[in-house]
């Protein structure tokens, strides 16, 4: 008998061979990476795999599609999509994304003339992401989408494939989305949020963080059993060590924590 996943993946592989050839845009998340390893595997050298480095991709990020790209065999090309050139991305409007997307897409249209492809699932259509207009203006193409593979499918296929890693990636949306609404984008406070993030997680072992620049404070925020377990002494030395990592680049905003909230520096409409 044939398992549901088995299932989701031979629908995901049909939807592929349907391109012939294709532009894989591949972040360096769990929904792009798997995209990639399976079109990479199903078209072979018809798949170009595109990834955009940038100060809001952390470098990990970057280094695992590298390392994919090697052990895959993957065509991959790697490069600055310009969108820290782009002082419409750069303002951090509600409509970020897009002015994103629009660099990402332009660049890797001006490489190939494939189709190009992206990691959205049927989860995220149910969110506000200027992303799509984006890339519906390029005529990207959405394999998980027309294949019906929501977010827990994608993490399905990775665990079927053995893809072990990629499969327990949590969630990580660039860095620019740490920063609120209409505060500029930054590459350096960019740098110290990663910083941050990852100094959380390895001295407390949260399994979400995340660093929020607001216009007077930054918030840590973190799951709920995390910040439930964590001692008054323990608080205070986390968001002590993160306030002197801010203030040694010459920001001093005080740092706080609270409970992870999707999306919480997003501002639209003036409601967050």
């Amino acid at each position: 008998m044939v398992s549901a996943t088995a299932s989701l993946l031979d629908s995901l592989e049909t939807v592929l061979a349907g391109f012939g050839a294709a532009s894989i845009a591949v972040s360096g998340g769990v929904d792009s990476m798997t995209l990639a390893v399976v079109a990479g595997r199903r078209l072979g050298g018809r798949a170009q795999m595109f990834h955009a480095a940038s100060p809001a991709v952390p470098a990990e990020a970057s280094e695992r599609v590298r390392r994919y790209a090697a052990v895959e065999g993957w065509s991959l090309a790697v490069f600055d999509a310009g969108e820290f050139d782009d002082p419409r991305y750069r303002a951090n409007p509600a409509n970020r994304c897009f002015f994103c997307k629009t660099n990402l897409y332009d660049s890797i249209a001006a490489r190939t003339d494939r189709t190009i492809l992206s990691g959205t699932n049927m989860d995220d259509l149910g969110d506000y992401r200027p992303g799509l207009e984006a890339a519906a203006a390029h005529d990207v193409r959405h394999p998980y989408v027309e294949a019906g593979i929501d977010k827990a499918g994608v993490r399905a296929i990775a665990a079927y494939l053995g893809l072990d890693d990629l499969q327990a990636l949590p969630a990580a949306p660039c860095l620019s989305s740490r920063v609120e609404t209409g505060l500029a984008i930054e590459p350096d406070v960019l740098t110290r949020v990663h910083a941050a993030e990852r100094f959380v997680a390895r001295r407390i072992g949260a399994a979400t963080v995340r660093c929020r620049v607001r216009r007077d404070v930054v918030v840590i925020e973190l799951d709920s059993d995390t910040l439930a377990g964590l001692s008054e002494s323990g608080q205070e030395a986390v968001t002590a060590e993160v306030a002197r990592m801010f203030r040694a680049e010459g920001d001093r905003r005080p740092v706080t924590l609270a409970a992870y909230r999707m999306g919480s520096a997003f501002l639209r409409d003036g409601a967050r």
